[in-house]
């Protein structure tokens, strides 16, 4: 039986571009955009996009009653987040003075704002916006195939800083060194976007489709 992919649909996000993405590399599996809490409690593997503020990501996803659908999965079956779905996963934000995340791995969600300088001493231009080169920290299924270094594509303000330095699957560096992916059993989780990465970020979406965790 072809298994079923949820993309998770909250009302935010470049739900498009990444539900294409998956179906490109998915073979006969039912790919599906939704946000019934009882599909993805069913499906064989979760994908959680998006992008955005995190106040009004966490607002969404309270609307579409998605907490506890996007926990369970998160923890108990083959999970990817994608740019905000992998701040989300984190305890807190300082996005708007502070916002209270979903708290699933402690750590917190930082600004880039005075910490990235370029080569010049002046500034990077925040958001952090194209092309960097990720540095992968160990081995994994969902690395199966891309070189180390390959590079991603990127579009963020704010960076994940984990409690548990050992989560951190890849850093890239943007005038501070920071997480590009995170990893823990069955969650894996990305500040950049495979769908905008071209043939490595194919290879990444297509490893996790048939990741057997």
């Amino acid at each position: 039986m072809a298994q079923k992919i949820a993309v998770i649909d909250y009302g935010m996000g470049n739900l498009r571009s990444v539900s294409k993405a998956v179906e490109h590399v998915a073979g006969d599996a039912q790919v599906r955009v939704t946000d019934d809490p009882g599909f993805i409690a069913n499906a064989d593997r979760v994908v959680f996009p998006g992008q955005g503020a995190a106040r009004e990501c966490m607002a969404a996803i309270g609307k579409h009653h998605l907490n506890q659908a996007v926990l369970h999965a998160a923890k108990g079956k083959p999970f990817l987040g994608i740019c905000m779905g992998l701040q989300v996963l984190m305890g807190h934000s300082e996005e708007n003075d502070g916002t209270e995340l979903l708290n699933l791995l402690p750590g917190k969600v930082q600004r880039f704002d005075g910490l990235a300088t370029g080569d010049s001493g002046l500034p990077l231009k925040i958001p952090h916006m194209g092309w960097s080169p990720i540095r992968q920290l160990r081995t994994h299924a969902l690395w199966h195939g891309i070189p180390d270094h390959s590079r991603f594509y990127f579009v963020h303000s704010y960076r994940v800083v984990p409690d548990d330095v050992s989560l951190i699957a890849a850093t890239a560096d943007y005038g501070v060194r920071f997480t590009a992916a995170i990893e823990r059993d069955n969650l894996f989780a990305t500040q950049f976007h495979p769908e905008k990465s071209a043939d490595v970020g194919l290879r990444l979406l297509k490893n996790f489709v048939n990741w057997g965790v």
